[in-house]
């Protein structure tokens, strides 16, 4: 069995990974690059849901490349956009011919002796065993089980009668026409899919636990309209990016510093669309805003279908499954032909690969991450995980461009091999996403990274101050111990 070696490896071929490769292609032309990919085409997380409306939460011109700019005037983007987008930019920077199709990562080992990782990868539709072999790894696999969803285990599911699906496998033949569909969330892919779905359903009831913030965006960014009227399209994007930075930095600090304040604004201006009989209880969540993330909707398109009747909102506790809907604790039940289990996603590092070293396995959980993008004591293994209070990409991009200023430094120092290493017993019992209190952060605080006491090792999830550590400051900064293979 041939092992095939590359320079650089990166899994995934989703929006981060192919923002990386092009990146790393563009800087470096001369070394060897692959992309193992799992599915059977590029887009990731973009490719693989499928569900009615699907669509970006963050606006477009902050979520797409920074160095390939999106110039359509929706914000919000649905997902085959988004997913051609990826597919077209790797098509222009040539990374197309670097994917390498239907590969699951299995395992990845560094070889101290060799400066390598060596990576078994499983070619699924054969049940071929393939091995890989490279100088520098690169992980793009963002953090859900790409498997399943998160699916509590309902009394009585099996009673019901009627058709019940999960978002992650969305069925291509559902029709929903006609039926009365129940909606069992009140997160991001829940306000996404009841409007999108009650245009065509007999009805739709959106059933919650608890409610969660939502407010409304523009469906269409109607200043980059009138500028791009007179300016270059170039200029337009850079103010539309640099504009929409703001506001989300601004909204999520204004969100932390002062939470009463906020919260009145973002109930008022649900409020304000939903009309004064509507029991706002069903839009008043129990904690302060940003201890979860804000589910945006376009042009309000959730409270204009539950104005309308066309759905409706219930918050209550699931008593049973029945075999024609779902008993609640307070004693109505909701009549369904269709359960729709917008539960969420079930969180999984580096796509379920088992890290090691010298054959000693390594768990994230154990190390720290380094500026947001290395692992701690892992030699030449890069994390790439965006933002989750601000627009995924932003991270990612400038994750990608400090992993070019590393390698370029290692090529002009000769070095090979970089660790990050905590010389300051810096580690704290934080992990990184603790700050959150959403439901798939805590059902995996037990597996993501720790943070520790200062920087690099802390994580910021901030935009300007990553900026100036991943694009500014020196790549040696005595944490990063750099050796050369003999």
């Amino acid at each position: 069995m041939s092992t095939k070696h590359f320079d650089i490896l990166i899994i995934g071929a989703g929006l981060s990974g192919i923002g990386t490769a092009c990146q790393v292609t563009a800087e470096f032309p001369n070394k060897t690059i692959a992309v193992l990919e799992r599915r059977a085409r590029i887009g990731g997380t973009w490719d693989l849901f499928r569900y009615p409306g699907i669509r970006s939460d963050s606006d477009m011109f902050t979520f797409g490349y920074k160095f390939r700019p999106w110039h359509d005037s929706t914000v919000l983007a649905d997902g085959a956009s988004i997913r051609e987008y990826i597919a077209d930019t790797a098509r222009e920077y040539g990374i197309d011919q670097k994917v390498h199709y239907g590969v699951k990562i299995i395992a990845a080992d560094w070889s101290r002796t060799e400066g390598r990782w060596n990576v078994t990868a499983l070619h699924e539709a054969t049940g071929e065993t393939r091995t890989y072999s490279c100088g520098f790894l690169v992980s793009c696999t963002g953090y859900y089980n790409y498997d399943a969803g998160y699916l509590p285990t309902f009394p009585g599911v099996d009673r019901f009668q009627g058709r019940c699906v999960h978002p992650q496998h969305w069925p291509e033949d559902l029709d929903y026409t006609g039926k009365k569909v129940v909606v069992i969330g009140s997160g991001a892919t829940a306000v996404t899919l009841v409007p999108s779905m009650a245009d065509a359903a007999g009805h739709v009831t959106m059933l919650q636990r608890s409610p969660s913030y939502i407010f409304s965006v523009p469906a269409l960014d109607k200043i980059s309209q009138v500028l791009g009227r007179f300016l270059p399209d170039k200029w337009v994007y850079s103010f539309a990016r640099k504009r929409n930075i703001g506001i989300q930095r601004g909204l999520y600090l204004a969100c932390r510093r002062w939470p009463g304040p906020m919260r009145r604004l973002l109930l008022w201006q649900v409020r304000r669309q939903v009309g004064p009989a509507f029991d706002m209880s069903h839009f008043t969540p129990n904690y302060m805003p940003w201890d979860e993330r804000l589910c945006a909707v376009p042009d309000g398109n959730l409270f204009k279908v539950l104005a309308s009747g066309a759905a409706s909102v219930v918050t209550d506790h699931i008593e049973t499954f029945t075999e024609t809907g779902i008993l609640l604790k307070s004693g109505r039940e909701l009549e369904a032909d269709i359960i729709v289990t917008a539960t969420g996603l079930d969180i999984q590092m580096l796509g379920g690969m088992k890290l090691s070293v010298d054959g000693e396995a390594r768990e994230l959980h154990d190390q720290m991450t380094y500026k947001g993008v290395l692992v701690e004591s892992i030699p030449n293994l890069a994390w790439v995980f965006g933002y989750t209070n601000a627009p995924w990409t932003l991270k990612s991009d400038i994750a990608g461009a400090y992993l070019c200023r590393l390698f370029k430094h290692m090529d002009d120092s000769g070095h090979s091999v970089a660790t990050p290493t905590d010389v300051e017993d810096s580690m704290l019992d934080v992990g990184m996403l603790d700050q959150l209190q959403s439901g798939y952060v805590q059902r995996a605080k037990d597996t993501l990274p720790r943070q520790g006491s200062k920087e690099p090792w802390k994580v910021l999830m901030h935009y300007e101050k990553d900026s100036k550590m991943l694009l500014e400051d020196p790549i040696q900064d005595g944490l990063l111990r750099f050796e050369e293979l003999v």
